[in-house]
């Protein structure tokens, strides 16, 4: 199963317990597939590049660096319209077309909105897990 990350899920499987860490877990197992675009692989450095400052026991490049070669990279152009309220959303659904990945799994309230668009499922993780990985070990 192919999947796409939102930044705030990725982050937070990476930093913290729970439900995303979980979901990389299984990612790392090879149960899962993420599928990724340049700009949202960008993101996540961006956005992690706060967390390890205050966290200096994660070495989150080294999570970059095996996601950039595990990882399936696609391009994918803009959509023709917007569809988030938060345009710089849109890149998920984006790069879930390219990769014609069926699952966006975010926490973020833009996304979950759209939830269905062009067939693609927009779900917490916490359902995700539940849904996809509960019984795997």
């Amino acid at each position: 199963m192919r999947i796409v990350l939102d930044t705030n899920v990725f982050i937070s499987g990476v930093f913290f317990s729970g439900p995303p860490f979980h979901i990389l877990k299984a990612w790392r197992d090879r149960k899962i597939q993420i599928a990724l675009s340049e700009e949202i692989l960008q993101e996540y450095q961006q956005d992690g590049e706060t967390l390890t400052a205050r966290h200096p026991g994660v070495h989150l490049g080294s999570v970059l660096g095996l996601l950039s070669v595990e990882a399936g990279l696609f391009f994918s152009p803009d959509l023709p319209n917007p569809v988030c309220e938060d345009r710089t959303d849109d890149k998920f659904l984006a790069c879930a077309l390219a990769a014609r990945a069926r699952i966006v799994v975010s926490g973020d309230r833009h996304l979950l909105k759209v939830n269905d668009y062009r067939g693609i499922e927009v779900i917490r993780p916490q359902e995700f897990v539940h849904r996809y990985l509960k019984g795997q070990s």
